[in-house]
């Protein structure tokens, strides 16, 4: 393998958090016990890397865009094996259409009203270093800021998800973003 090479798989490496937190909001909870998103994002990886000739694009931005489309390929198709009797064409388009919303609802968790390049740029990064942040997370923080936060779940029915009581939700999301406060603080 060449030095370029690995100097992409790097750059691919550094979404992973992203595309992770990603098919976890988009995978129904029913599923999450028969599909692993992590192997799922593996293979999108695997998939951008192999085809990385492909890609066109020059910005973060737009390979953000371009993994998020693969994922929601990835995605469907696992969901699709799962459920082969129950095939419907229209739950792929929700599907790369509801990954495309949660990528804005992230992007919108950190800033509101930018729209110039750089600051497309600076909050696209800001996402990355907030997935990666999240992922670093204990899974019962995670997951409870992820649907109260990124998912816009009222309280009760987070709670109800993780079958865990309010207070001790609103604790977990009160533990989770005091230490993403601070991970975040600390240089990318």
């Amino acid at each position: 393998m060449s030095p370029g090479a690995d100097d992409r798989g790097a750059a691919l490496e550094r979404y992973r958090p992203y595309l992770l937190l990603l098919a976890r909001m988009r995978l129904d909870p029913r599923l999450r016990g028969k599909l692993d998103a992590s192997s799922v994002v593996q293979q999108t990886l695997l998939e951008a890397y192999q085809a990385r000739g492909q890609f066109r694009g020059t910005t973060e931005a737009e390979e953000a865009a371009w993994l998020r489309q693969i994922l929601a390929h990835n995605l469907a198709n696992a969901v699709r094996y799962l459920l082969q009797d129950k095939r419907d064409v229209r739950r792929e388009q929700s599907l790369e259409a509801a990954i495309e919303e949660s990528s804005r609802r992230l992007e919108g968790w950190l800033a509101a009203e930018q729209s110039s390049p750089s600051e497309r740029a600076v909050r696209h990064e800001q996402g990355v270093r907030l997935a990666a942040a999240l992922a670093g997370l204990p899974e019962a923080q995670r997951e409870a800021l992820a649907l109260h936060h990124l998912e816009g779940r009222p309280l009760d029915e987070v709670a109800r998800l993780v079958g865990r009581s309010r207070e001790a939700v609103a604790g977990l999301i009160k533990r989770g973003l005091r230490q993403l406060r601070e991970r975040l603080r600390e240089p990318g």
